[in-house]
């Protein structure tokens, strides 16, 4: 009778650890598809597939911040400047405003930190850059707050409704503290440096009179938005 040889122990032992090996394999290469791949989706071996959270102010068309389109200068959209001290009839400084040119508009950025009632108020660019508490205007009368400021800017000799200086209302918090940040294309930073901005008592109401309380907004509505008396002011400079 003829009998098979018995494995030794040492022959045992390397097959349970080739099957160890096989065992484990298996197992991590099941892992690694199942945490490739959620329910629907097939398994990617490309890197860089989950979309990257983009968060702040981005520049368009895929540019970084800070960065221009080919042909134009990063300068422009960074270097070139105003800025103006807000203050009060009482000479205390009230806020700050900035004037940034980008692309073909200038945004405007106004920060008021005190003294400014809660609410909505007009904010315009004025055409003179004074800002003197007790003063006449240009073409006289009573003294007032700011009134040696002028009118609203006019660029280019425009003489229609919306004036070129005229800007959005801002609104202040119960704090005393608001900021508004907006566009104008009707403007260059040359063209308002030596120029004002204005902060009035009122909302500008953009002399939008519905015709059921006005045939048509008067001169005075169109030249002011009834903004009412002027709180704040500052002297535009370059930077």
């Amino acid at each position: 009778m003829t009998h098979q040889p018995t494995p030794t122990s040492g022959a045992r032992g390397r097959t349970s650890v080739r099957r160890a090996i096989l065992l484990a394999s298996s197992v991590l290469a099941a892992g690694t598809v199942l945490a490739a791949c959620s329910p629907g989706e097939e398994p990617s071996s490309q890197q860089g597939t989950t979309p990257p959270v983009i968060t702040g102010d981005q520049a368009p068309g895929g540019l970084g911040v800070g960065e221009s389109p080919a042909g134009e200068s990063g300068s422009e959209g960074s270097g070139s400047g105003a800025t103006a001290s807000l203050i009060s009839p009482q000479g205390t400084q009230v806020g700050t405003a900035t004037f940034t040119t980008e692309g073909s508009e200038v945004k405007v950025d106004v920060k008021v930190t005190s003294g400014i009632p809660a609410g909505f108020h007009g904010m315009h660019l004025h055409s003179v850059g004074k800002c003197e508490s007790n003063s006449v205007a240009p073409t006289g009368g009573a003294p007032g707050a700011f009134l040696s400021a002028g009118s609203h800017l006019q660029v280019d000799g425009r003489t229609g409704h919306p004036s070129s200086g005229d800007l959005v209302s801002m609104f202040v918090s119960a704090a005393g503290t608001g900021e508004t940040v907006t566009t104008s294309d009707a403007f260059t930073i040359s063209d308002i440096v030596g120029k004002s901005i204005m902060i009035h008592a009122n909302a500008d109401n953009f002399a939008n009179i519905p015709t059921r309380y006005a045939p048509a907004p008067d001169q005075e509505t169109l030249s002011t938005g009834d903004a009412g008396g002027r709180i704040a002011c500052g002297v535009i400079e370059q930077e």
